[in-house]
């Protein structure tokens, strides 16, 4: 099978539209000189799953950073659309409130505060998410820790807490970046079932992961950038079941 003819006939988003739940439309940013997110268009449906794929050096974690409206890339052209409101407008406390939430590869746990207090103080912002009771029936273990503090956690239960703390404030949108980086494969497991319970109250996520293999098993649709540019998009099952394009670029 020929990569370049499988990518040429793959399926290609529709032009993004603010009638759809989130789109990206045209979408160009740069770090500095560096052109990294190059017309990236697509759409993401509500509650689905969306696997965010790529070499490292992809444009991945820098479209995930444009979509909540961080300083770094500087977002120069496209769209970006919420249930209708213009994302691209916004700054990234807007784009919090308006329940786009991302939990960073650093995870940015607050150094001198217990798991609660990371969690209470999530909820200090004016749109509330879950009550911390019912952060805590969803993960158990931070209720077991609940008055040790985040940074002395391990690093499957720093992603838990960061994942957490992001439910503590309203979110239509969770946008996830590696968050299986480092982790043991049954912690790996545990991430993937509370991402899976996420999905089923109607939350909508898209995961950039290096492990792209778990990241497909968990995801609806599947999308590749190379260079700044989207080169797939279709099933995750498609892409689990094509070798060729894995290896040509995913290196898998």
């Amino acid at each position: 099978m020929n990569v370049a003819a499988t990518v040429a006939t793959a399926p290609r988003p529709a032009a993004a539209s603010p009638d759809s739940f989130f789109s990206l439309h045209d979408i160009h940013a740069y770090y500095g000189e560096s052109y990294i997110v190059q017309g990236v268009t697509l759409e993401v449906r509500k509650g689905e799953i969306l696997a965010l794929l790529g070499r490292n050096g992809a444009g991945k974690t820098s479209t995930l950073r444009a979509i909540a409206r961080l300083a770094d890339p500087v977002l120069t052209s496209g769209q970006i659309w919420l249930e209708g409101r213009p994302v691209h407008e916004m700054k990234a406390f807007q784009a919090s409130q308006a329940g786009i939430q991302l939990v960073p590869e650093d995870r940015r746990i607050i150094p001198g505060m217990t798991v609660e207090e990371n969690l209470i103080l999530a909820q200090v912002a004016p749109n509330r998410g879950w009550e911390i009771a019912q952060i805590y029936e969803h993960f158990p273990r931070l209720a077991e820790r609940r008055m040790q503090e985040g940074v002395t956690l391990s690093g499957g239960e720093q992603q838990m807490l960061a994942v957490a703390r992001a439910l503590a404030r309203e979110v239509k949108l969770l946008l996830l970046d590696e968050p299986y980086e480092g982790l043991a494969p049954v912690i790996v497991k545990e991430i993937e079932q509370i991402v899976h319970d996420i999905k089923q109250r109607g939350i909508t996520t898209i995961i950039v992961e290096q492990n792209a293999v778990a990241a497909l098993r968990l995801a609806d649709r599947a999308v590749i950038l190379d260079s700044g540019e989207l080169v797939f998009t279709g099933s995750a099952r498609e892409l689990l079941d094509n070798a060729e394009l894995r290896n040509e670029y995913l290196a898998i």
